[in-house]
């Protein structure tokens, strides 16, 4: 998975978004401000395209209307504004079509100014994009690859609202927890990864370990001008990466793992290769 996976590309000409602190909105109409925010808005590097041909495909999604704007059109948003999420659904729409046997998470977990009209026409852009490629709720032991090709279904939607009870296909947050270590300490993050894990849900729910750092307020004003990739990802990522290598997948192990930059290091190649130990358990077992 990929942490912030729309940050790509954020525009540092809109105004800064509603999840942002009042003194920041201030502090943005000077346009100096909003280009060093970029560097520590932008967690990823590549395209929905390029990660999802890179090998993502858990997807981590925060969006929001644009206050002011006429409509109810919805973008993705980390501090400032990124692309339509209609846009970003349709690039990855196009991905499946072309790649019938993949399934992927969409991890919708951040809402901002959005009323109850604003969700309606965001889960109708959803429901608009994937059709019937939508996987309904189900008992997350049955979401088998197997379940998912038997019913041509290759979209899993987690929505953190409480709107999602009104439709099949929507399923809840709790489904998809994601503890958060909110930390700039690789050491800290290690060992709160390896405390969540330890106390994660056996059954009932997915799980994401995010692997990643968080800046605080003194580390961003301390490196205003290499911003996050260069402050504390570069340094951190191999380290991270070695966790991952060590972890097994499963009921007791990892199930989804989320990262910054995931093109900096073999990433991706290194989560996948995890499931092989599942296969060679099951070899094992017959």
């Amino acid at each position: 998975g990929s942490h912030d996976s729309f940050s790509y590309w954020v525009d540092e000409k809109s105004p800064v978004g509603p999840d942002q602190a009042t003194a920041i909105k201030r502090l943005a109409r000077i346009s100096l401000v909003r280009k060093i925010m970029k560097k520590w808005s932008v967690t990823q590097n590549l395209t929905f395209k390029e990660q999802l041909e890179g090998g993502i495909r858990y997807f981590d999604l925060r969006v929001s209307s644009k206050p002011g704007e006429i409509g109810q059109e919805i973008y993705f948003i980390h501090g400032l504004f990124g692309i339509k999420v209609w846009d970003g659904l349709k690039e990855i729409n196009t991905f499946l079509e072309q790649h019938p046997k993949e399934v992927i998470f969409l991890d919708f977990n951040h809402f901002y100014a959005m009323d109850d009209s604003h969700h309606h026409f965001l889960i109708n852009r959803i429901c608009s994009a994937f059709e019937s490629k939508l996987c309904a709720v189900e008992c997350v032991e049955y979401v088998t690859l197997q379940y998912m090709w038997e019913k041509k279904h290759q979209v899993l939607i987690f929505y953190h609202h409480p709107l999602y009870q009104e439709y099949a296909f929507l399923w809840p947050g709790n489904k998809m927890p994601a503890p958060w270590a909110n930390t700039t300490n690789v050491h800290k993050l290690l060992q709160f990864l390896e405390t969540t894990l330890e106390e994660r849900s056996r059954y009932g729910t997915f799980h994401v370990s995010q692997a990643i750092l968080t800046p605080r307020v003194k580390t961003i004003a301390r490196h205003l001008i290499r911003g996050l990739k260069n402050t504390l990802v570069h340094r951190n990522l191999p380290m991270i990466l070695n966790w991952v290598k060590e972890q097994k997948p499963g009921v007791m192990g990892v199930n989804i793992i989320t990262s910054d930059f995931v093109e900096l290091v073999d990433f991706a190649a290194t989560v996948i290769a995890l499931n092989d130990l599942l296969l060679e358990e099951d070899g094992s077992a017959s």
